[in-house]
């Protein structure tokens, strides 16, 4: 079948084929290894016609180990060969303690092929490829794979899916028969199912940066005021003496501010009683009692303009107001955090207004007001119940509620179906939930003790090329794509349009599935950006059956063509049955 070598280049050796022998079988992909006295070189079939047959190399297998990668080339002199059982074993992996099955070879009568779980799940992954590819139920089986393993019980894994269309739920939801000891959760954004699976976010969790990306923070002046917000919000959180007495410090300054202005006095009249109508307090507000000598007004009687145009009672009224200030509280800070909830963010808002000078600067008084809009329609809107938690509880103890079952059990798959909440929102969620897990995994004793991995489906419509870097100077899915793995956090992206997704995060991808491709643009994107892809695993992806993926990456000694079973149960990610809606019964 193998004549003579007659050419070889740096990646490429042509063999005639042996004149009156039929080729065997379809050689296309398969394995051949190049033998000489010394060396033995693996290549692949990667075409062939009626005389020349091309290779390409691969690796070179030394003292029964493969080796990635050719310095060495055949001489033309070297046999050239099928490869054996046993020399494919070294590159379709072992059944050994730390292995998993992935799934099997089409090339070979369906010979499993099986991956070291170290090198799949430590590093990033992505799964790329058409509707109908097979993505979701490739997914579902990897998962099923990893749980079914015989030589492997994954206890303390924690599997966080962010689901775009609620698809996962059928294929994980049984998890516990292949072990008791294995559970699944999930949360809904869906409010007609049980209110105890809906997402709750405790506000009092999220910094700056994660408010800014709520209220769609646009330029670099608003980040002080949502600052200033939470610093208010955590001090009237306490509802004790000195937030009353905070409140009414920042009333009198704001007060003061107006009338030492050169405005007109029924103009300072009306901004003051503009900031009492938002901001008040018991003590402080327009029907107070203002002890005069001998008499007693109400604050807003102090307000009577004369005919000369001035204020006859500003001296009792600015005594009043002084009275309130109190500027040993400008340095207090809240060094713990407490419970709040939107309604006190919108009037710790209304409090950020009256204060540092925002009222006399247009431009940062209508950020601010942009803010203020932006959160109202946030309270009073639909996604508001998405942020009210029940109660204060710390990060830690918020980590830990998110990966136990109710009846405080650990659960190792956690799905978010996001499928009832737009892409903007959700997209917010997701970035969310990153910061908080590596800032929880950061600050853990023992680094990457307890590893987290989130799976993105979707993630086109997440891990963008946002304005946030710009904004905030980072994006949380670049800065977890390039720090995470060290600290437990790794990202597994799903994904049909990945011209879409950050250059970033693609690249700091070390293992890729890659289902069939068609459109131009993703393809020409996965050629220029995959780290270790090739022309010819491009060409192979093309061709693909649905459930069949190209693999490569660390955990792949070459690129390999894999057959994945079909999970059991599948995911709901099925096309329409229209035959039997459209028919009449």
């Amino acid at each position: 079948m193998f004549g003579k070598i007659v050419y070889i280049s740096d990646t490429l050796a042509h063999i005639q084929i042996s004149e009156g022998t039929p080729l065997a079988s379809n050689l296309m992909n398969m394995h051949v290894i190049f033998e000489d006295d010394n060396k033995k070189i693996l290549g692949e079939v990667e075409d062939l016609d009626e005389k020349i047959i091309k290779v390409s190399f691969l690796g070179e297998i030394i003292n029964g180990k493969f080796v990635g990668g050719v310095i060495r080339k055949p001489t033309l002199q070297a046999r050239l060969r099928l490869i054996t059982k046993e020399e494919l074993g070294l590159i379709v992996g072992e059944d050994k303690p730390g292995s998993m099955l992935l799934g099997y070879s089409p090339l070979y009568d369906n010979l499993p092929i099986r991956v070291d779980i170290n090198d799949l799940f430590s590093n990033h992954m992505a799964i790329f490829g058409n509707t109908g590819s097979g993505k979701s139920c490739g997914v579902a089986r990897l998962m099923q794979n990893l749980f079914l393993n015989p030589n492997f019980v994954p206890f303390r894994s924690n599997f966080l899916i962010f689901d775009a269309y609620g698809e996962y739920h059928n294929a994980f939801k049984d998890i516990n028969k292949i072990n008791p000891n294995y559970n699944f959760k999930f949360y809904t954004t869906n409010k007609t199912a049980d209110p105890s699976n809906y997402l709750r976010i405790p506000l009092w969790l999220l910094d700056v940066d994660d408010f800014a990306l709520l209220l769609n923070a646009e330029t670099h002046s608003q980040l002080p005021i949502i600052e200033r917000m939470l610093k208010l919000v955590r001090i009237f959180s306490n509802n004790n003496e000195i937030a009353n007495d905070y409140k009414n410090h920042l009333i009198a300054k704001a007060i003061m501010t107006i009338l030492y202005t050169n405005q007109t006095a029924s103009s300072k009249r009306n901004d003051v009683f503009a900031i009492l109508a938002t901001c008040s307090t018991k003590e402080f507000n327009l029907e107070a009692p203002v002890q005069g000598i001998g008499y007693t007004r109400k604050f807003r009687n102090c307000f009577t303009i004369d005919t000369a145009g001035n204020f006859p009672e500003s001296n009792l009224m600015t005594e009043y107001v002084s009275s309130f200030i109190k500027e040993e509280l400008e340095t207090y800070e809240v060094t713990e955090s407490n419970y709040f909830t939107l309604e006190d963010l919108e009037k710790a808002l209304e409090f950020t207004l009256i204060s540092e000078g925002l009222l006399r600067n247009e431009k940062s008084y209508n950020d601010a007001i942009m803010l203020k809009v932006r959160l109202h329609s946030l309270t009073i809107g639909e996604n508001s119940d998405y942020l009210r938690y029940p109660n204060y509880i710390t990060l830690e103890q918020y980590i830990a509620s998110l990966i136990s079952t109710k009846e405080n059990r650990k659960a190792q798959i956690i799905n978010f179906n996001l499928e009832d909440v737009e892409d903007s929102f959700a997209k917010v969620v997701t970035k969310i939930y990153t910061k908080m897990l590596f800032n929880f995994t950061k600050k853990l004793k023992v680094r990457a003790s307890i590893p987290f991995h989130i799976f993105l489906e979707e993630s086109h419509r997440y891990v963008q090329n946002d304005n946030d870097k710009n904004l905030l100077g980072y994006n949380i899915f670049d800065r977890v794509a390039k720090e995470g793995r060290k600290y437990g956090l790794i990202f597994n992206l799903i994904s049909q349009r990945p011209v879409e997704i950050s250059d970033t995060v693609i690249s700091q991808c070390s293992n890729f599935l890659i289902f069939k491709m068609n459109h131009p643009r993703d393809i020409e994107y996965i050629k220029k950006m995959l780290p270790n892809i090739s022309a010819e695993i491009v060409e192979k992806q093309k061709s693909l059956q649905p459930g069949t993926c190209v693999a490569f990456g660390k955990s792949f000694k070459i690129p390999m063509i894999v057959k994945m079973q079909m999970p059991s149960p599948e995911p709901y990610s099925s096309n329409c049955d229209v035959v039997n809606t459209w028919q009449a019964k």
